[in-house]
């Protein structure tokens, strides 16, 4: 009964606000002349441009930093005598199309020593048959098969963990493939004690299709770029599913995986932040993976990217309002105008510019608004793909590439965001891969 009041009270609180604000505002448009109508699109046009301003400070801050990133790593040292023991984890849930590929792309690692261990989850298909035909040793590497009941991704890497004989763990997707250099290169970061955790380089192998290229380019420009950036401040807040580099104290001192959120590379990216630890980014440790070929799979993944993200923010949020520890404050901002405030911006900008556009002639903004996107787009492109001496035939995607696959993507996130907040149920899902890896 006392929650049911207190239930009540807080509505009536919210709703003579709401009253309030409402009269005052009414009092100042008639005071100034002004309609709702107008007070509105002048509003949201200065809402919309101090947006375009945080872009474009956003983008050159990430292109100094990304730079500055680019500069340190051409020029560091590249000896690599470091090469303490490592184990690579592998956990698998009906992976049979691409299980074979992966661990033959371990076996080929430039590295002396290390183990792989395999921990299937509960597959229902061929995967623990397959890789079952690999466990043995091959001198430099010896891989090793675990098999458990379906219990889910994150469960499925602790187990790992546990068995596991390194000091450095490596934690990386059944349906990826590793460069040979990428052992040796992501290692390197640990010889500082500070450094908890290293987040590689993931690129897409299948493109193919547009759809699959333009989520090339989007690894490149939109989640490498910012993760360079990151990269040179020691505060990269996601370390990829798939290639993961992780110290085991690290690991231990913030509990391991969780299995609470839809995002659990996410969450052990914070809680090391949290713990203190420095996140760095090497990006010649190359994991390919294969990107979702359907847009009815793009969407469906990247609803689960953002819930889970949303769900690892929800779990920090307390130091969303402490700034005691600054950088960690700084980079769940950081994430919070990335999965927040920019899609939804970019969602409002658009239907609203289209609305006076239609309404009220107003065509050149919807022209600047998307030409200076574009531009963006374009600049970050450029220098992306430089930098990773990528192929150039991906920069020309760099055009529709705000046009229209990130607003997609951006409403995707949108509605996700929603959901989130209502509450609505959901379920992991798991993409159909072609075997392309």
């Amino acid at each position: 009964m006392k929650s049911f009041s207190s239930f009540i009270r807080n509505i009536l609180i919210h709703l003579i606000l709401i009253i309030v604000l409402f009269l005052l505002s009414d009092y100042y448009l008639k005071r100034f002349h002004m309609s709702w109508g107008t007070a509105l699109v002048r509003g949201s046009v200065l809402v919309l441009l101090l947006f375009l301003v945080s872009l474009l400070v956003r983008y050159i801050l990430i292109l100094l930093l990304a730079f500055f990133q680019h500069t340190r790593f051409v020029n560091q040292n590249s000896s690599s005598d470091y090469t303490p023991y490592v184990s690579i984890i592998v956990p698998t849930y009906n992976e049979d199309k691409v299980i074979r590929q992966s661990l033959n792309s371990l076996l080929k690692l430039n590295y002396p020593a290390y183990e792989i261990i395999v921990v299937d989850d509960g597959s229902t298909d061929e995967t623990f048959q397959k890789a079952k035909a690999y466990v043995g040793n091959y001198g430099k590497a010896t891989v090793k098969l675990i098999s458990t009941p379906n219990q889910g991704k994150a469960r499925a890497l602790n187990t790992g963990i546990k068995y596991a004989q390194g000091e450095i763990i490596v934690c990386m997707d059944g349906d990826s493939r590793l460069e040979p250099q990428s052992l040796k290169k992501g290692v390197q970061h640990f010889r500082n004690p500070k450094v908890g955790a290293v987040a590689g380089n993931v690129k897409v192998v299948n493109r193919n299709k547009l759809i699959t290229r333009l989520q090339a380019l989007e690894y490149i420009e939109g989640v490498n770029l910012p993760r360079r950036a990151q990269g040179i401040l020691r505060l990269v807040n996601i370390v990829p599913g798939p290639i993961g580099f992780f110290r085991r104290k690290a690991l231990e001192d913030v509990g391991y995986y969780s299995w609470d959120t839809f995002a659990e590379d996410c969450d052990l990216t914070l809680k090391l932040l949290a713990a203190g630890w420095r996140v760095e980014y090497e990006p010649l440790a190359i994991s390919w993976t294969e990107a979702p070929e359907k847009w009815t799979d793009l969407l469906k993944q990247r609803y689960r990217w953002t819930r889970g993200i949303l769900q690892s923010l929800a779990k920090h949020k307390d130091a969303l309002f402490s700034p005691d520890k600054f950088s960690y404050f700084f980079i769940l901002w950081w994430m919070v105008y990335e999965v927040l405030i920019w899609p939804g911006m970019n969602v409002f900008g658009n239907l609203f510019f289209i609305f006076i556009a239609f309404f009220f002639g107003l065509s050149p903004l919807l022209l600047f608004w998307w030409l200076l996107l574009t531009l963006l787009d374009i600049i970050g492109a450029f220098f992306s793909i430089n930098s990773e001496r990528e192929a150039a035939f991906l920069l020309p995607y760099s055009i529709f590439y705000r046009l229209f696959f990130i607003l997609v993507i951006d409403v995707c996130k949108v509605l996700a965001s929603i959901e989130e907040f209502l509450g609505v149920k959901m379920t992991w899902g798991k993409l159909v891969r072609m075997g392309r890896i």
